[in-house]
Protein backbone atom coordinates (compact mmCIF):
# COMPACT_ATOMS: atom_id res chain seq x y z
CA UNK A 1 0.00 0.00 0.00
CA UNK A 2 1.28 3.16 -1.12
CA UNK A 3 0.42 6.20 1.12
CA UNK A 4 0.92 9.77 0.81
CA UNK A 5 4.05 11.82 1.95
CA UNK A 6 4.77 12.64 5.30
CA UNK A 7 5.94 15.69 6.62
CA UNK A 8 9.56 14.68 7.53
CA UNK A 9 9.80 13.28 3.62
CA UNK A 10 9.02 16.95 2.68
CA UNK A 11 11.65 18.40 4.30
CA UNK A 12 13.66 15.96 3.63
CA UNK A 13 13.23 16.84 -0.40
CA UNK A 14 13.68 20.44 0.66
CA UNK A 15 16.77 20.88 0.35
CA UNK A 16 17.89 18.58 -2.63
CA UNK A 17 15.20 19.73 -5.69
CA UNK A 18 15.68 17.27 -8.06
CA UNK A 19 17.46 19.59 -10.99
CA UNK A 20 19.76 22.30 -10.58
CA UNK A 21 19.64 26.10 -11.64
CA UNK A 22 23.10 25.46 -13.02
CA UNK A 23 22.65 23.40 -16.14
CA UNK A 24 24.10 25.56 -18.97
CA UNK A 25 21.86 27.70 -20.42
CA UNK A 26 22.17 26.06 -23.90
CA UNK A 27 21.19 22.28 -22.67
CA UNK A 28 18.34 21.51 -25.05
CA UNK A 29 15.44 20.12 -24.06
CA UNK A 30 14.95 17.41 -26.79
CA UNK A 31 17.40 15.93 -24.92
CA UNK A 32 16.88 12.08 -24.17
CA UNK A 33 14.53 12.64 -20.88
CA UNK A 34 15.96 12.28 -17.62
CA UNK A 35 14.67 8.98 -15.85
CA UNK A 36 13.40 11.22 -13.15
CA UNK A 37 11.82 13.24 -14.74
CA UNK A 38 8.15 13.71 -13.88
CA UNK A 39 6.92 12.63 -17.09
CA UNK A 40 8.65 9.20 -16.97
CA UNK A 41 7.59 9.05 -13.44
CA UNK A 42 4.13 9.00 -14.07
CA UNK A 43 4.33 6.72 -16.91
CA UNK A 44 6.36 4.35 -14.76
CA UNK A 45 3.34 5.10 -11.90
CA UNK A 46 0.81 4.00 -14.09
CA UNK A 47 2.39 0.40 -15.02
CA UNK A 48 2.54 0.25 -11.19
CA UNK A 49 5.71 1.25 -10.27
CA UNK A 50 5.39 1.96 -6.77
CA UNK A 51 8.95 3.41 -6.58
CA UNK A 52 8.17 6.34 -9.40
CA UNK A 53 4.79 7.23 -7.75
CA UNK A 54 6.61 7.55 -4.07
CA UNK A 55 9.10 9.79 -5.90
CA UNK A 56 6.50 11.80 -8.04
CA UNK A 57 4.64 11.89 -4.48
CA UNK A 58 7.45 13.41 -2.59
CA UNK A 59 8.42 15.89 -5.33
CA UNK A 60 4.88 17.17 -5.62
CA UNK A 61 4.62 17.51 -1.74
CA UNK A 62 7.17 20.24 -2.00
CA UNK A 63 5.34 22.33 -4.89
CA UNK A 64 1.84 22.33 -4.04
CA UNK A 65 2.74 23.41 -0.37
CA UNK A 66 4.89 26.32 -1.76
CA UNK A 67 1.43 26.81 -3.93
CA UNK A 68 -1.35 26.22 -1.48
CA UNK A 69 0.66 28.35 1.29
CA UNK A 70 -1.72 31.66 2.04
CA UNK A 71 -4.25 29.90 -0.51
CA UNK A 72 -6.83 28.83 2.18
CA UNK A 73 -7.92 31.23 4.57
CA UNK A 74 -7.82 30.97 7.95
CA UNK A 75 -11.90 30.45 8.83
CA UNK A 76 -11.74 27.14 6.03
CA UNK A 77 -9.09 25.61 7.65
CA UNK A 78 -10.62 24.33 10.73
CA UNK A 79 -8.19 21.57 11.89
CA UNK A 80 -6.68 21.28 8.75
CA UNK A 81 -3.48 23.13 7.89
CA UNK A 82 -1.50 23.49 4.36
CA UNK A 83 0.05 19.86 4.87
CA UNK A 84 -3.62 18.10 5.25
CA UNK A 85 -4.88 19.74 2.07
CA UNK A 86 -1.26 18.80 -0.08
CA UNK A 87 -2.40 15.03 1.17
CA UNK A 88 -5.76 14.95 0.76
CA UNK A 89 -4.69 16.85 -2.70
CA UNK A 90 -2.60 13.79 -3.99
CA UNK A 91 -4.58 10.94 -2.36
CA UNK A 92 -6.91 12.24 -5.46
CA UNK A 93 -4.33 12.55 -7.50
CA UNK A 94 -3.31 9.13 -7.28
CA UNK A 95 -6.93 7.55 -7.14
CA UNK A 96 -7.30 8.98 -10.85
CA UNK A 97 -3.78 8.25 -12.31
CA UNK A 98 -5.27 5.34 -14.25
CA UNK A 99 -7.21 7.76 -16.35
CA UNK A 100 -4.59 10.35 -16.03
CA UNK A 101 -3.23 10.58 -20.06
CA UNK A 102 0.63 12.09 -19.47
CA UNK A 103 1.02 13.99 -23.28
CA UNK A 104 3.85 16.36 -22.36
CA UNK A 105 6.52 16.74 -19.62
CA UNK A 106 4.68 19.37 -17.65
CA UNK A 107 0.58 18.03 -18.31
CA UNK A 108 0.92 16.20 -15.02
CA UNK A 109 2.12 19.68 -13.09
CA UNK A 110 -1.01 20.97 -14.52
CA UNK A 111 -3.35 18.10 -13.52
CA UNK A 112 -1.84 18.37 -10.03
CA UNK A 113 -2.47 22.32 -9.68
CA UNK A 114 -6.32 21.29 -11.04
CA UNK A 115 -6.82 19.41 -8.39
CA UNK A 116 -5.21 21.21 -5.32
CA UNK A 117 -7.05 24.59 -6.59
CA UNK A 118 -10.66 22.35 -6.87
CA UNK A 119 -9.92 20.97 -3.42
CA UNK A 120 -9.56 24.81 -1.59
CA UNK A 121 -12.09 26.12 -3.40
CA UNK A 122 -14.15 23.29 -2.19
CA UNK A 123 -13.09 23.75 1.30
CA UNK A 124 -13.96 27.26 0.84
CA UNK A 125 -17.31 26.82 -0.11
CA UNK A 126 -17.89 24.40 2.86
CA UNK A 127 -16.79 26.53 5.59
CA UNK A 128 -19.09 29.67 3.89
CA UNK A 129 -21.75 27.60 4.06
CA UNK A 130 -21.41 26.56 7.55
CA UNK A 131 -20.99 30.28 8.20
CA UNK A 132 -17.01 31.65 9.15
CA UNK A 133 -16.77 32.02 12.99
CA UNK A 134 -13.80 33.43 15.09
CA UNK A 135 -12.32 31.98 18.13
CA UNK A 136 -12.56 34.42 21.39
CA UNK A 137 -10.82 32.01 23.93
CA UNK A 138 -7.03 32.44 22.75
CA UNK A 139 -4.71 34.93 24.76
CA UNK A 140 -2.45 35.28 22.18
CA UNK A 141 -3.54 37.55 19.52
CA UNK A 142 -4.23 35.57 15.77
CA UNK A 143 -1.37 35.93 13.09
CA UNK A 144 -3.65 35.35 10.49
CA UNK A 145 -5.29 38.02 8.22
CA UNK A 146 -8.16 39.88 9.37
CA UNK A 147 -11.38 39.18 7.64
CA UNK A 148 -11.15 42.30 5.45
CA UNK A 149 -7.52 41.19 4.60
CA UNK A 150 -8.28 37.93 3.90
CA UNK A 151 -11.58 39.57 1.64
CA UNK A 152 -9.24 41.36 -0.86
CA UNK A 153 -6.84 38.88 -1.08
CA UNK A 154 -9.76 36.53 -2.05
CA UNK A 155 -10.57 39.26 -4.74
CA UNK A 156 -6.86 39.14 -5.55
CA UNK A 157 -6.81 35.81 -6.19
CA UNK A 158 -10.07 35.57 -7.93
CA UNK A 159 -9.15 38.38 -10.04
CA UNK A 160 -5.71 36.66 -10.65
CA UNK A 161 -7.63 33.12 -11.89
CA UNK A 162 -9.21 34.72 -14.02
CA UNK A 163 -6.65 36.75 -15.71
CA UNK A 164 -5.05 33.15 -15.88
CA UNK A 165 -7.77 31.35 -17.17
CA UNK A 166 -7.43 34.17 -20.30
CA UNK A 167 -4.37 33.42 -21.77
CA UNK A 168 -3.42 31.06 -24.03
CA UNK A 169 -2.81 27.62 -22.60
CA UNK A 170 1.31 27.49 -23.31
CA UNK A 171 1.35 31.22 -21.68
CA UNK A 172 -0.60 29.61 -18.80
CA UNK A 173 1.24 26.63 -18.41
CA UNK A 174 4.63 29.10 -18.44
CA UNK A 175 3.03 30.82 -15.34
CA UNK A 176 2.25 27.88 -13.54
CA UNK A 177 4.91 26.06 -14.04
CA UNK A 178 7.66 29.01 -13.04
CA UNK A 179 6.48 31.15 -10.82
CA UNK A 180 3.41 29.06 -9.45
CA UNK A 181 5.47 25.70 -8.53
CA UNK A 182 8.66 27.95 -8.99
CA UNK A 183 10.71 25.09 -11.17
CA UNK A 184 14.62 24.92 -11.89
CA UNK A 185 15.07 26.73 -14.94
CA UNK A 186 15.98 23.38 -16.58
CA UNK A 187 13.23 21.59 -15.59
CA UNK A 188 11.24 24.42 -16.43
CA UNK A 189 12.81 24.18 -20.32
CA UNK A 190 11.69 20.63 -20.19
CA UNK A 191 8.36 21.26 -19.02
CA UNK A 192 7.59 23.91 -21.74
CA UNK A 193 9.05 22.14 -24.52
CA UNK A 194 11.99 24.77 -25.16
CA UNK A 195 15.17 24.24 -26.62
CA UNK A 196 17.09 26.01 -24.20
CA UNK A 197 16.72 28.09 -20.52
CA UNK A 198 16.83 31.34 -22.68
CA UNK A 199 14.38 30.49 -24.75
CA UNK A 200 12.14 29.31 -21.92
CA UNK A 201 12.91 32.53 -19.81
CA UNK A 202 11.65 34.82 -22.84
CA UNK A 203 8.57 31.91 -22.84
CA UNK A 204 7.89 32.99 -19.15
CA UNK A 205 8.23 37.32 -19.84
CA UNK A 206 6.20 36.69 -22.33
CA UNK A 207 3.32 35.22 -20.29
CA UNK A 208 4.03 37.50 -17.31
CA UNK A 209 3.28 40.48 -19.69
CA UNK A 210 0.25 39.11 -20.79
CA UNK A 211 -0.63 38.25 -17.51
CA UNK A 212 -0.22 41.65 -16.28
CA UNK A 213 -2.36 42.73 -19.06
CA UNK A 214 -5.26 41.05 -18.71
CA UNK A 215 -4.90 41.37 -14.48
CA UNK A 216 -5.46 45.51 -15.89
CA UNK A 217 -8.03 44.56 -17.17
CA UNK A 218 -11.84 45.54 -15.66
CA UNK A 219 -14.36 43.68 -17.41
CA UNK A 220 -17.98 46.18 -18.20
CA UNK A 221 -20.21 45.38 -15.67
Amino acid sequence: MIGAPTASTESTHMGSPPFSDDVPASQPSNAPLDPESSFVLVQRARRGDESALNQLLERYTRRLRIWAHGRLPAYARGPADTMDVVQDTLLKVVKKLDTFEPRHEGAFLGFVRTTLHNDILDRIRKAQRRGITTPTDSAMPSRDASPEQEAIAAQLTDRYEAALARLKPDQREAIVTRIEFQLPWPETAVALRKPTVAAAQMAVRRALVRLAQEMSYEPRS
